[in-house]
């Protein structure tokens, strides 16, 4: 094929920017403008008929302007039909809400402020296990084995429903057995759960026999709407009820449908509850009875939680016997079962705990002061004492810390140990403030207790409570005092092993209130602490929590070396936890917390101590790529930081750290593993190379650039997929290229060396065979080739002569430049004519108007053979009716429409040559 030569056109910039800048046109707005109030036309229309009846439109408008939504519809925007429908809308919505609210008033049923049971029955199953052999038979809804013959007077219906009563009866028995009394919450929580299924289920079924065809009850309805069918059926369940003899499973079984009584009367339920509240006073055993109240409080919340005087009777009731408890009946159970005491006692907390946030839900603060007076004369009962502190609010609490600290300190230590006692106080004051004038002795009293415990577990849970408290209120001396302890209780035989989650809680807290991490790292016993956590996920985690309060809460950039030496310490913690096995994620993480603390480090103009830092966290963070690049990004910032103070001042030295930071990402960009991160970091630099007038390294990162293009690969893994690389590689030659305008060229490696070295890289390199990705780099070459033929570059880099100042446009240049546009071209149109098949002349139509548009650009077409050459790329593009006509259309009117603009007439003749080819 013969060679095409190239003539660049001579482009005056400054001209051709002032022409495709905008024309300022003056406007007059009037009495419109698009930022004056619109004004909405409030219309009424009438409904249309069916058949298309006219409407009649009655309208109000303070402006005369005609609306531009009215004659849309006729007179009524959108915007008004909108706020119509929505009106109607919230109308309805309101008429809801009120019903809605109306309901709820009239059930009083609780908000979601209140803790449902569900939420508490799994930590109680939890805990409350055993390893004793239990029989439980359930049969509820089966067959029993042992069925009697139907007889005539009872139906088959009746019969299966008693049945299942005998079963629900059977199984409400297992409640009154205490035999492996440490399992007795547990067993209460799966037989309850029984009995709340047997209730809803007798519940539906009698609701269900409510609806009718002509109209379905709401779940909120008056025993006036109840047909006599779904009463009868109501009243039978609860004559059955009436009829078990044992007082046990009658109550539970009674309790389980209390919310039926709504089918037979409004008083229903409110005259129930005393009764079965008073039903209890005959259970003999303590612990069987408390649960008994517990149940039917819980059934009470969920019917009719208004009625809170069942509540209070019920708890009230319980604190009458407690002294049973330490009777001889319950005495000799507990030794023959072989459980202490203490251990009996925690049983009740479920039951208790249960009552009293029931008693304490919307409780006026004067309830509180009952509860206390009735604790003290119970001799300050430990067990009550805590389940009173855990049920009411902590700031009813909090108000009363010092009255609570005395009930505690006259409590038996034997029943219930005191330092759980303040273990809940110390939750309550982690949520509100005590008066100030007794925080210092409150914590002085609390931590009497706490230090002194053996037990380190024990210890520990206390603790963690409290320096949350002493974080809250005191300053680092308190804090450190409180850390000291701490240690000096959980070194000893490595009892911190068993209580890691308890010690990271308390860094948490620590943290979550220090925010000054110079404050932070001069309390003296918080390194030491952190030494506790020696088994690494749990450190490494430590390490998460303190990095991200540091991230979160450091608002200005520091060079506080307490700050810097304890933070590297720890970043160095995580870092050396990454291994073969670490997730990629888990990676990702660690690095965007080491880059966070190095952003926030700044040694202002000492630029020398900067990149000192850059340096050592080199060395320290060599195993998370993200971290080099960061640090590569940073010095490179550095170096443009340094440039800009000392402008004007460009000494030796100056030029020496500017090498020394250039240095640094010379040696550090090829420890990396991603290829692009690579080829865009050496690009980078050697562009802030070349802004420090560093033009020998600037010349050795785009050389290293060039010979690196060669090892990428064909795939490459983005965010866990292999996606082609080609499109990656485009963009990045596209930017190479736009530097290389600027880069002068090496006095030692002759005219344009680093283009010819890129121009056989792109040879070389095996790119797709169904892609076009070379040939749009070969334009892009030509291109850079016809602007670095210009008198003028459109830019430089301040201090540096580019091409342009060193060749002045040397004849000898630009002949060499052509020859190199001729090589390109040659390229390109060898591509075109290989697409000619048919599967390709699509691809081909595309890459001919392309080709046109860059010579069109960058030639100059008074060359006879380059005229002729876009002629024929011209007919080309149309030849086998791939064009797209509206671009090749538009495409003529520009060259015709510019043809107009001095020195450009020869573009008219062009014109005239570049037919428009229609399909047939």
């Amino acid at each position: 094929m013969a060679a095409f030569p190239w003539h660049s056109r001579q482009r005056n910039y400054k001209t051709e920017f002032e022409s495709c800048s905008l024309e300022a046109v003056p406007l007059d707005f009037g009495d419109y403008h698009p930022l004056k109030p619109i004004t909405v036309t409030e219309s009424k229309t009438k409904k249309m008929g069916r058949k298309g009846s006219t409407s009649s439109t009655s309208s109000s408008s303070s402006s005369s302007m005609v609306d531009p939504l009215s004659s849309v519809l006729d007179g009524t925007d959108p915007l008004s039909m909108f706020a119509a429908t929505a009106d109607l809308v919230t109308a309805t919505s309101n008429m809801d809400s009120s019903r809605k609210k109306r309901d709820r008033d009239d059930t009083s049923t609780v908000g979601t402020d209140f803790e449902p049971w569900s939420s508490k029955r799994g930590d109680i199953l939890a805990r409350y296990t055993t390893t004793e052999k239990l029989s439980i038979n359930l049969f509820v809804g089966s067959e029993k084995g042992k069925v009697a013959a139907s007889t005539s007077a009872v139906s088959e219906k009746v019969r299966t429903r008693l049945e299942e009563l005998d079963d629900l009866e059977e199984c409400s028995k297992l409640l009154s057995d205490t035999s492996v009394i440490q399992f007795y919450p547990s067993k209460f929580v799966l037989i309850t759960d029984i009995l709340d299924t047997f209730g809803k289920l007798v519940y539906e079924r009698i609701f269900s026999m409510c609806v009718d065809n002509r109209s379905v009850l709401s779940d909120q309805f008056s025993p006036e709407n109840v047909n006599d069918t779904a009463k009868e059926t109501c009243l039978n369940w609860f004559f059955k009820i009436a009829s078990i003899r044992e007082l046990i499973p009658r109550f539970y079984v009674e309790a389980a449908i209390l919310n039926c009584n709504k089918f037979l009367s409004k008083t229903g339920i409110s005259e129930c509850l005393p009764r079965l509240t008073c039903m209890i006073r005959g259970i003999g055993d303590p612990l069987v009875s408390v649960y008994a109240r517990a149940y039917l409080c819980r059934v009470g919340m969920e019917v009719a939680p208004h009625l809170k005087e069942s509540l209070n009777k019920n708890f009230f009731d319980f604190l009458l016997t407690f002294k049973q408890i330490h009777g001889d009946t319950v005495q000799n159970q507990l030794v023959v079962q072989g459980v202490e005491i203490p251990l009996y006692l925690t049983l009740y907390s479920p039951a208790i705990d249960w009552i009293l946030q029931c008693i304490a839900y919307h409780a006026p603060e004067v309830l509180l002061t009952e509860m206390m007076e009735r604790c003290k004369k119970l001799g300050n009962n430990a067990l009550l004492l805590n389940s009173v502190m855990s049920a009411f609010r902590a700031e009813f609490i909090a108000t009363r810390s010092m009255d609570f600290i005395g009930m505690i300190k006259e409590c038996d230590e034997s029943g219930f140990p005191k330092h759980l006692l303040f273990r809940s106080l110390g939750l309550n004051l982690a949520l509100a403030d005590p008066p100030e004038s007794d925080r210092l002795q409150i914590l002085n009293e609390a931590w009497k207790v706490i230090t002194k415990l053996k037990n380190p577990q024990d210890y520990i849970n206390c603790a963690e409570v409290w320096v949350e408290y002493t974080c809250r209120h005191f300053t680092k001396r308190e804090v450190n005092t409180v850390l000291a302890d701490v240690i000096k209780h959980m070194t000893p035989d490595r009892a911190f092993e068993d209580a890691y989650p308890q010690l990271l809680s308390v860094i948490k807290k620590v943290i979550a209130y220090f925010h000054d991490f110079s404050v932070l790292f001069s309390v003296e016993k918080f390194l030491p602490f952190l030494d506790m956590f020696q088994k690494e996920n749990v450190r490494v985690e430590v390490c998460k929590c303190i990095m991200e309060a540091f991230i979160k809460h450091q608002q200005e950039p520091t060079k506080d070396p307490v700050i810097l030496n304890a933070l590297l310490h720890v970043c160095k913690t995580m870092h050396d936890s990454v291994n073969a096995l670490t997730l990629e994620d888990e990676k990702r993480m660690l690095a965007v917390l080491i880059n966070g603390f190095i952003k926030m480090v700044s040694f202002g103009r000492d630029f020398e101590q900067q990149l000192s830092f850059y340096v050592e966290t080199r060395s320290m963070f060599c195993n998370l790529e993200p971290v080099l690049v960061q640090l590569i990004h940073s010095v490179n910032k550095l170096t443009m930081e340094t440039r800009r103070v000392m402008k004007g001042n460009h000494s030796r030295k100056t030029a020496a750290f500017a090498r020394a930071c250039v240095a640094f990402c010379f040696i550090t960009i090829p420890s990396l593993t991603g290829i692009f991160t690579r080829l865009n970091l050496y690009l980078h630099s050697g562009q802030v190379a070349l802004a420090n007038q560093c033009l020998s390294q600037a010349d050795a990162f785009f050389r290293a650039a060039v010979s690196l293009v060669p090892e990428v690969p064909k795939m490459i893994n983005i965010d866990g997929k292999m996606r082609p690389s080609e499109s990656f590689l485009l963009e990045f030659l596209c930017n190479l290229f736009s530097t290389l305008l600027i880069v002068p060229d090496h006095p030692e490696q002759g005219v344009l060396f680093l283009v010819r070295g890129l121009l056989n890289v792109i040879q070389d390199y095996t790119w797709e065979d169904n892609g076009d990705d070379k040939i749009r780099v070969y334009t892009n070459v030509l291109h850079l080739l016809s602007a670095m033929s210009q008198e003028t570059y459109l830019y430089h880099v301040d201090k540096v002569d580019s091409n342009d100042s060193l060749y002045g446009g040397d004849s000898k240049f630009l002949a060499e430049n052509n020859k190199l546009c001729e090589t390109v071209i040659t390229q390109i149109l060898e591509h075109l004519k290989a697409l000619g098949k048919d599967e390709t002349l699509k691809r081909q139509s595309i890459l001919a108007l392309s080709f046109f548009n860059s010579i069109l650009a960058h030639g100059d077409l008074r060359n006879n053979k380059l005229n002729q050459l876009s002629v024929n790329l011209w007919n080309l593009a149309q030849r086998h009716g791939c064009a797209d006509t509206r671009t090749m259309v538009k495409t003529l009117e520009y060259i015709k429409k510019r043809s107009k603009q001095p020195g450009m007439t020869h573009l008219s003749e062009l014109a005239l040559r570049l037919p428009l080819q229609t399909r047939t």
